[in-house]
């Protein structure tokens, strides 16, 4: 792997440094040739600091550490991803990111749908939320239906409408979702057991 740490002529390369689960980006750190040896060796993440003019271990004062599983260089040789397993914040303001945001695991739209059924579970109005006068139904209920759609998707994989198919599969997966939290539990959880299958 080649990094050109000397294409800005200042002997530095940025590094984006990203959660190795979560995805999620923490930070932005620079690192000369010498700070990315050092994260090689050390397994930690280790940057040239530009206001100290010295190398720097994220986590040498405060102990949260970012710990190396991976990198990548980039297709002009001259930025890195650094994947780490983070030990605590990773912003010095104590933030997970240093955007502030939360780093938590995140399915694309599949997150997204599971906060709007957390939002309509509790709804008032029954009548125009279907998600709502489901769970008001009780779990019995909430369980049936994940029953009818899996039968459904069955059926619709023995035909050749590939559109039904889908359709079928959408609603099973939205039918779960909602058991999911009914039982207290959200995608997180089920991931979790796979992984651990997996290792």
């Amino acid at each position: 792997m080649r990094i050109d740490f000397n294409k800005n002529n200042d002997g530095l390369v940025p590094a984006i440094i990203q959660d190795a689960t979560t995805k999620t980006v923490l930070m932005l750190g620079y690192m000369n040739e010498e700070a990315f040896t050092k994260t090689q060796s050390l397994k930690k993440v280790t940057f040239f600091s530009r206001s100290k003019q010295r190398l720097w271990t994220k986590g040498e004062e405060s102990g949260n550490y970012l710990n190396l599983v991976d990198y990548k260089v980039d297709c002009d040789h001259d930025t890195l991803l650094i994947q780490v397993n983070p030990e605590g914040p990773t912003c010095h303001k104590g933030t997970d990111t240093c955007w502030a945001e939360d780093n938590l695991p995140h399915y694309g739209f599949l997150t997204t749908l599971e906060r709007v059924i957390d939002e309509r579970k509790n709804l008032a109005d029954k009548d125009n939320s279907y998600v709502s006068s489901l769970f008001d139904k009780g779990i019995n209920k909430i369980a049936q239906k994940v029953g009818e759609e899996a039968v459904e998707v069955v059926i619709e994989a023995k035909d050749e409408n590939e559109d039904l198919f889908l359709n079928e599969s959408a609603d099973l997966l939205f039918h779960y979702l909602i058991l999911l939290r009914a039982k207290g539990y959200n995608l997180d959880n089920v991931v979790d057991v796979l992984n651990k299958r997996h290792q």
